[in-house]
């Protein structure tokens, strides 16, 4: 479904064979970049309002996906903004280490492989593997813009990048589609649109600051965690002979974890939050519950099997 200028990618795509068009598209980008400027014209939408599927209820904003609709060639300038903006963040290792996603071949194999290889590692040292996968709910709608900017000045982008993106942020309006009904257009001012070729590097980056702050207090406080993490869902790791020590620790991170990010603006999706011991024993293991309850959390009863990220765990 085409954005607010109904332009589909099937005319813009023969625009851009076109050498003169392919270079003037080229040279709107640097131009935006260059005045720190994102025109007007580009910061309206349409967001689009999916329901879940299989929710009980359809009475919290969580039940549904706000997908935003942009303008094709407003995609198509973002797109070429990105494969800049990747190389800068990738050569001055900004994203934390622990990150799997927001960069060029990052997926959720790289995830669930990496997951593998620590969970074959404590096997060999002796030692179960515990994770507790938590997810941040309603993420990119949330996502301050004061932080983010502030944010990308950090980033050791170029000042006039930085600004660029300042501007950027700014000003933006979108009307809600909902079946055959429209909006008013309203102001927004948080969050990154789901639609946009920025938000997966934008919200990177968010999310970057927040584990190496996290990862600090972490080793503050002597706590043998790990951490990993794929775009607003993410493992927390630690490995003991005991699952009473284990659940210790998680509950400590989960502590942590919950205050940190709620200083960032996100808040954790208890009802997602799952636990899952693996263990090489060949007789009976059964670990003992984890209850969050203390902290606001649920009370989690470890599963025979785990499907996480589209992979299954036994």
């Amino acid at each position: 479904m085409p954005g607010p200028n109904k332009l589909t990618w099937c005319y813009l795509k023969s625009i851009v064979k076109q050498d003169k068009c392919l270079v003037n598209i080229i040279n709107i980008t640097d131009s935006c970049i260059n005045l720190e400027h994102w025109p007007n014209y580009f910061k309206y939408s349409f967001t689009v309002i999916i329901l879940k599927p299989n929710k009980m209820s359809y009475d919290q904003p969580k039940s549904f996906y706000p997908i935003v609709l942009l303008n094709t060639l407003e995609k198509l300038i973002e797109k070429i903004i990105v494969e800049r903006i990747q190389f800068l963040v990738a050569s001055n290792n900004f994203i934390h280490p622990s990150q799997l996603d927001g960069l060029k071949f990052k997926s959720t194999t790289d995830t669930s492989v990496t997951l593998t290889h620590i969970i074959h590692s404590g096997w060999v040292k002796g030692k179960t593997t515990s994770t507790l996968a938590f997810n941040i709910s309603q993420f990119f709608p949330s996502l301050n813009h004061q932080l983010l900017t502030l944010i990308l000045e950090k980033v050791g982008l170029e000042s006039k990048v930085s600004s660029f993106f300042a501007n950027y942020l700014v000003k933006k309006k979108t009307s809600y589609l909902w079946n055959n009904l429209s909006s008013p257009n309203f102001k927004v001012n948080i969050g990154v649109g789901q639609g946009s070729a920025l938000s997966p590097i934008l919200s990177a980056l968010y999310l970057s600051l927040f584990l190496h702050i996290l990862e600090k207090r972490l080793k503050n406080f002597k706590i043998p965690i790990s951490i990993l993490s794929f775009v607003n869902d993410g493992f927390i790791i630690v490995q003991n002979k005991s699952c009473d020590i284990s659940n210790s620790h998680l509950f400590c991170t989960y502590n942590i974890l919950s205050k940190l990010l709620d200083s960032f603006g996100l808040i954790i999706e208890h009802a997602k939050t799952e636990i899952f011991h693996f263990n090489r024993s060949h007789g009976v293991f059964n670990p003992p519950p984890l209850d969050l309850s203390p902290i606001r959390g649920p009370i989690l009863c470890p599963k025979d099997t785990w499907k996480y990220l589209g992979f299954i765990f036994d």
